[in-house]
């Protein structure tokens, strides 16, 4: 995926560096999530399990379901990740009190204290990578890619 974007900016055909979002939102994506693969692994979290993890950060109980959404992972996918998590120790899960068909999942103490170890981590990304960008900017990038994920979701 990442290895077939250019490595220099510049190099990347110009039709897509000036007029196609996706090129510049796919760039981010692949640097991103190399950052935390990067920084998280040595605290012994990937990108995916820091997706279910951030998800559970102030909530008590979600449903896998809600966490595959949250966290745009794929639900068998993160069926797999809350199932190593609880082999871990980080997750429990239990039955949803008003709908038994339902499986929730809650960081325990481990998996707390791991969610907040790593999330120094992602907030040191962000900063550095949102270095020479002003809170104004950031603001409006934010309400931008939120604008267009509310379009892309209605697409499928």
């Amino acid at each position: 995926m990442s290895e077939d974007i250019p490595q220099n900016d510049k190099d990347a055909p110009e039709h897509f560096r000036d007029t196609w979002p996706y090129f510049w939102i796919n760039r981010v994506n692949a640097y991103y999530t190399r950052a935390l693969e990067k920084r998280l692994k040595p605290i012994g979290v990937d990108a995916p399990r820091w997706r279910v993890l951030m998800s559970l950060y102030g909530q008590n109980y979600m449903s896998v379901s809600e966490i595959a959404e949250f966290s745009t992972v794929k639900l068998n996918t993160t069926t797999k990740i809350v199932q190593r998590l609880i082999t871990d120790g980080l997750v429990e899960t239990r039955v949803r009190p008003t709908d038994g068909r339902v499986t929730e999942v809650c960081l325990t103490e481990a998996g707390d204290a791991l969610r907040a170890k790593a999330l120094v981590e992602v907030e040191r990304i962000r900063d550095e990578s949102f270095f020479n960008t002003t809170p104004a900017e950031l603001q409006t990038v934010n309400e931008i890619l939120a604008k267009i994920s509310t379009d892309l979701a209605r697409m499928i």
